[in-house]
């Protein structure tokens, strides 16, 4: 994934861009960066941040940067904020998301004959150098980004830094979520609601789907009206989106406790603690413990001063070893215990398998496990929320496979519906692999109804394929 903020103010805007940009941090994996724009141009910082937090790679460049108005992400692995030189003028852009289509649009690109991409490992397209490609072809920022979303296959949201003010351009469905906050001479536009509270900001406008406003430090001006119809990603309720975050108004921590106690709701297990695996799966845990009246206690905690998230390395060994060495078990809350685990999703399985070795290992009596999800049975295309290379790595689709005896099937969808003949067999093989004592994923309607958005609104692709 990944996530930006934008800040236009009648003051100096470099605290607000350092602090705001930094509360998207638990979003990214490798890139972060900053610019902002003054009479002498634009100042920019970019820095790898896949092993250190985002505040101590920039707090010495805080001090040279100056302007009333600035852009700043965190990216998945490419290099932003891009400065851009065009007939436009000089601009410079960010964008999150994921252009399925990056080799075809590049191709077109490359018959203009001016065009050129920087290099990037493993071949790749920058796909904020390819969207700042495409909005470079029409005659207006707001025409540029229109067809830009037009042509893009999978989503991207974007933050222009112009002369003028920021662009702020939801992507064309509404896969992830720009809002617009306001204070007294400021105005900003974040991917978390989060970022607001501290820095003085309240909400004031949600983006609708391929919506594009300009703002200023004056307020903001509707360049693009929104589109009709919404797909915003139902995964950041579930996992990475922050917990004090809002997205369309509805609160992460208070749907996380809902799909928890929707969980409890359909369970029957007797059980001696409820716990959830850090942290992701806390809050829905909390959730399914009210519910269910057990007690909520934390037989894992995590060790958070150096160790970084787990998904980050894109070495499976790594991401293992990290996994392994932030959590420390507490004996006394496992030994003989019946113990039942929330957890946002099983993804891949390899981090979730070596937790429950080692809490049998400490003596449990039982281990059940409740994903707030459903089975992941899709790969997702649309954003980059796991660097899973295959769909094969997830956990169904490994278990499809086991069933199958082949990796391409025809018949997901039987394998997607909740209590079909295929789907027990693929949760009895998952939960065997794992050696879970009983293992209940959460039903699709369920989910929807603790989000509070009507289903169509949703994007519910990686559970039953529906685009």
């Amino acid at each position: 994934m990944g996530g930006f903020f934008g800040v236009a103010s009648k003051t100096d805007c470099v605290s607000d861009l350092f602090y705001g940009t930094d509360y998207h941090a638990h979003l990214g994996t490798r890139r972060g960066g900053m610019v902002t724009a003054s009479g002498n141009g634009f100042t920019r910082f970019i820095h790898d941040i896949t092993n250190s937090q985002f505040r101590s790679k920039f707090e010495d460049d805080i001090l040279k940067l100056s302007g009333n108005i600035g852009i700043g992400v965190i990216s998945d692995y490419e290099d932003q904020p891009l400065i851009i030189g065009s007939h436009l003028g000089v601009y410079a852009i960010v964008t999150v998301g994921v252009v399925q289509n990056a080799r075809q649009l590049a191709a077109k690109a490359f018959k203009k004959r001016a065009t050129h991409f920087s290099e990037m490992s493993g071949d790749e397209i920058n796909p904020t150098e390819l969207v700042a490609t495409l909005i470079n072809q029409e005659s207006s920022f707001e025409d540029g980004i229109q067809k830009a979303q037009e042509a893009i296959e999978g989503s991207a949201s974007i933050l222009l830094l112009t002369d003028d003010g920021i662009y702020a351009a939801r992507d064309r469905l509404g896969r992830t979520p720009i809002i617009i906050g306001k204070r007294d001479g400021a105005w900003a536009a974040t991917m978390e609601t989060t970022s607001f509270p501290n820095l003085g900001y309240t909400v004031e406008k949600y983006l609708g789907p391929g919506e594009v406003v300009l703002m200023t430090a004056d307020g903001i001006t509707q360049k693009n009206a929104p589109g009709d119809r919404m797909q915003i990603c139902s995964f950041l309720w579930v996992y990475y989106g922050y917990p004090s975050s809002h997205y369309e108004g509805i609160n992460v921590e208070a749907a996380r406790n809902e799909c928890g106690a929707a969980l409890a709701r359909n369970d029957n297990n007797e059980i001696d603690i409820v716990a959830g695996i850090p942290d992701s799966g806390t809050a829905h845990a909390i959730g399914y413990a009210n519910e269910a009246g057990v007690p909520y206690k934390r037989p894992f905690v995590k060790y958070t001063p150096t160790w970084p998230r787990s998904f980050m390395p894109q070495d499976q060994r790594v991401r293992d070893l990290v996994a392994k060495m932030k959590l420390v078990p507490i004996p006394e809350l496992i030994k003989d215990k019946r113990l039942l685990f929330c957890e946002d999703s099983i993804v891949r399985g390899t981090q979730l398998k070596d937790i429950i070795k080692r809490v049998y290992e400490y003596g449990a009596k039982e281990i059940h496990m409740r994903p707030a999800c459903p089975p992941l049975v899709y790969g997702c295309k649309f954003l980059n929320f796991s660097r899973s290379r295959s769909e094969m790595d997830l956990a169904a689709r490994q278990a499809i496979r086991d069933l199958e005896g082949k990796e391409d099937c025809d018949c997901l969808s039987e394998y997607a519906k909740h209590g079909s003949e295929k789907y027990c067999a693929m949760l009895k093989v998952i939960r065997e692999k794992l050696k879970l004592t009983t293992l209940k994923y959460q039903k699709l309607g369920d989910l929807v109804d603790a989000i509070g958005l009507p289903k169509e609104k949703l994007c519910t692709y990686c559970w039953d394929g529906a685009e």
